[in-house]
């Protein structure tokens, strides 16, 4: 494999980014106009009803993000005329055919001139409603690879799915892609074309009871789940994710493809400042929760590896595996996992070490301006000891609640209700996220090792799009960047 220059590639070419407002979509973007502002021009497609609710999207949801403080700073007053001319934004939404794209004269303006395809658009919501998952992350694929096979001069089309597509498997993961039908379990029948049916006629069925919108929402997320299992997946999200990949695979036909697939994104390492990080991400709520003195229990395998990777370097990543493999065919599809676990692996045991000594020399102020004081918390190694710990601490008083409630006419039914409800939401998330806190499995990287190497030896600009893991030291990037980072953009 050769590497030529990235920022040669990048220059004059026109890119469409799909999801544009994500997290991943808005650090590309910086970069790219930070390092190569000779680029020709960014679609940015995003939902919104028209082209003014999308422009209002655009300076909201990203030109107005610290992301952009350093890159501001640099082009002072030019900045706005950087934007106006190098930035189109457009209205639309992938899980509709065409993009859901409504200005014509635009769609053959890109169909005509993009080079390169990046699709973020995605739901990440493990707990996410099945038809609106399919839509994205299953159906929204094909419809973006449908319209990269109608640009005329595309060089590239770049997918960004999740190394979780693997599921609850351990061992050593290989970058290998999905072929049509092909399941977690060994169980046959899988058939995505069936499984939106499905979805369709559960949703008809819903309204045909007259069910109201949270009834549907809560049936539509079950619905979700049980299809997931049925196939060996343990969530909707990673099930809709591997969906979305074997129909690239099996659809593509002359259309240069790649995948990459990160595992945990985290807040920046460098670029274009340390530690920025936008929402609750997975391992993020756990921080929040325990910085506010909130989380006394941890649920997990301590001695587990968590597989992390900064933001920058995903997005480094995609752009040095896009100038490598512009132009190129492949006969299957090129695989990219770009995480830590083979390279430079860390373990939970780090994370609530690092946790722990953060807090205590730099704790949370809460609501009544006191320090939030932190210490160590209850380790849950398996499932039993949690359902022995809930059954203790909660059940046991939701019961006598219960029993008290029914003694005097129902006066604590609201605080009955509210307990119960929060229990249900625990175990329910427990349930969600127990895959990822007793995972096994560690992701293989012998193709980003080898587009490493590769870009190492032709001298293109390693220090510009750097992502080897190796070069992360985890004490110094939790206790000096990712955690500050999160106290800074993510604590209320």
């Amino acid at each position: 494999m050769e590497v030529g220059s990235v920022l040669n590639f990048l220059e004059n070419k026109n890119i469409l980014i799909t999801g544009a407002t994500g997290f991943l979509a808005k650090i590309f973007l910086e970069k790219i106009l930070r390092v190569q502002p000779n680029v020709k021009k960014f679609y940015l497609l995003l939902r919104a009803n028209d082209a003014k609710s999308a422009s209002q999207r655009l300076n909201n949801e990203i030109l107005g993000k610290d992301l952009f403080r350093l890159l501001k700073e640099k082009m002072g007053a030019n900045f706005n005329s950087l934007a106006a001319e190098k930035l189109t934004v457009v209205a639309g939404d992938i899980s509709r055919e065409d993009l859901g794209l409504k200005d014509a004269n635009l769609r053959e303006e890109m169909l005509s001139n993009l080079d390169v395809i990046i699709n973020l658009a995605a739901t990440t919501n493990f707990d996410e409603r099945y038809d609106i998952a399919l839509g994205l992350n299953t159906m929204g694929a094909k419809h973006v690879l449908n319209f990269a096979k109608q640009c005329t001069k595309l060089k590239i089309f770049v997918h960004v799915s999740t190394a979780y597509v693997s599921g609850e498997r351990g061992g050593l993961i290989l970058e290998s892609p999905y072929q049509m039908g092909e399941t977690l379990n060994g169980t046959t029948g899988l058939d995505i074309d069936n499984e939106a049916r499905l979805t369709e006629e559960k949703l008809k069925e819903l309204q045909a009871e007259e069910a109201n919108e949270a009834t549907i929402t809560l049936a539509m997320k079950d619905f979700g789940i049980k299809r997931a299992k049925v196939h060996g997946w343990p969530n909707t999200y990673v099930f809709t994710k591997a969906m979305g990949e074997m129909l690239l695979e099996h659809l593509k036909e002359n259309t240069n493809v790649i995948i990459v697939r990160p595992t945990i994104v985290t807040s920046t390492f460098k670029e274009p400042f340390s530690g920025w990080v936008e929402g609750i991400r997975t391992i993020d709520s756990l921080a929040v929760g325990y910085g506010k003195g909130k989380l006394t229990c941890f649920l997990g395998d301590l001695k587990a590896t968590v597989d992390l990777i900064p933001a920058d370097f995903v997005v480094n990543a995609i752009a040095v595996a896009m100038a490598a493999h512009a132009n190129q065919r492949n006969e299957n599809i090129p695989i990219y996992h770009v995480g830590s676990s083979v390279r430079n692996p860390i373990r939970y045991l780090e994370l609530q070490d690092y946790g722990f000594n953060y807090f205590t020399n730099k704790p949370w102020i809460g609501k009544d301006g006191k320090p939030v004081k932190v210490g160590r918390v209850l380790i849950l190694n398996n499932m039993a000891s949690f359902r022995r710990y809930m059954t203790l601490r909660y059940l046991l008083v939701l019961k006598g609640l219960e029993l008290v409630n029914t003694a005097f006419c129902q006066y604590f039914q609201g605080m009955y209700l509210d307990l119960n409800r929060k229990i249900n939401f625990v175990f329910r998330l427990v349930e969600l996220y127990r895959p990822y806190l007793f995972f096994k499995g560690i992701f293989d990287d012998i193709n980003t090792e080898r587009l490493r190497l590769a870009a190492r030896e032709s001298g293109s600009e390693i220090d510009v799009f750097y992502f080897d893991p190796k070069s992360i030291n985890w004490e110094d990037y939790f206790m000096n960047v990712h955690i500050p980072g999160v106290v800074k953009y993510v604590f209320k």
